[in-house]
């Protein structure tokens, strides 16, 4: 038979004792000095940021609503591009990025956050790609707000708006639901405007309007017809028209 040893009371197990004791002293020692602070654990994989899905949601300004599209591809849009600039430097975009005047930015009211756009000035020719990373602008007839820089290289900085083509790299759907007009014509005499006008709304088009532009410290009276609820239908439209008005094109409200 073996004789095991069992622990005793003997002085041969003081230093275990000790050990015990101190490692014991330790615990109660961290615990209280860290009772004046809560720990929580860290996150053990970042989540990414959801600001990205709240873009593609119904949203409304005022009483009016947009839908986001899902898609760019195809997108096309032609209108008035204003900017903004130091006012707004720095501040959350909706996309919840920090606005930044400097950089090649844009904001659209329905295109999918991210989406590269090539925007052309219809007025001189120049060209420039811009990514979408907020919404607006909700100014009446204008169809982007670019950054500060974006507009500096396209030279709309000094007039402040200028009419532009959009074109999306990237897709969207075969049609677009919205407000939608056809502009026809743009006059300096305001008599002449409401003539057009009268004359598109007895041909039918009886939502047919005249819009107020200054440019360069001129007024102009641009004549659009209309309204068309879908993209599809003021192409149509522009298409009928195009033959009696060369140049017409069609404008998101």
């Amino acid at each position: 038979m073996i004789e095991k040893n069992y622990p005793t009371n003997s002085a041969n197990n003081t230093p275990c004792k000790q050990i015990f004791l101190l490692l014991l002293t330790l615990i109660l020692v961290a615990g209280l000095t860290g009772c004046g602070k809560t720990r929580l654990p860290g996150p053990t994989k970042q989540e990414p940021s959801r600001a990205g899905e709240r873009t593609y949601r119904e949203y409304s300004i005022g009483s009016k609503k947009y839908r986001p599209l899902r898609s760019a591809h195809g997108y096309t849009q032609t209108g008035t591009a204003s900017w903004y600039g130091k006012k707004f430097h720095r501040k959350t975009t909706a996309n919840g990025e920090s606005y930044n005047m400097y950089a090649m930015t844009a904001a659209h009211k329905l295109l999918p956050m991210n989406t590269k756009v090539r925007v052309t000035n219809l007025e001189n020719g120049k060209a420039a790609t811009v990514r979408i990373n907020d919404r607006g602008p909700f100014v009446k007839n204008r169809v982007i707000d670019l950054s500060y820089a974006a507009a500096k290289k396209l030279g709309v900085v000094g007039p402040g708006t200028a009419r532009v083509r959009l074109q999306a790299l990237g897709g969207c759907p075969s049609d677009i639901s919205g407000e939608f007009y056809v502009q026809v014509g743009s006059f300096t005499v305001k008599a002449n405007a409401k003539y057009l006008a009268d004359k598109l709304n007895n041909r039918g088009y009886k939502n047919s309007r005249i819009v107020r532009a200054q440019i360069n410290q001129r007024t102009f009276w641009r004549v659009q017809a209309g309204k068309f609820s879908s993209l599809s239908r003021a192409k149509q439209a522009a298409k009928q028209l195009e033959a009696a008005y060369p140049g017409a094109f069609v404008i998101a409200d």
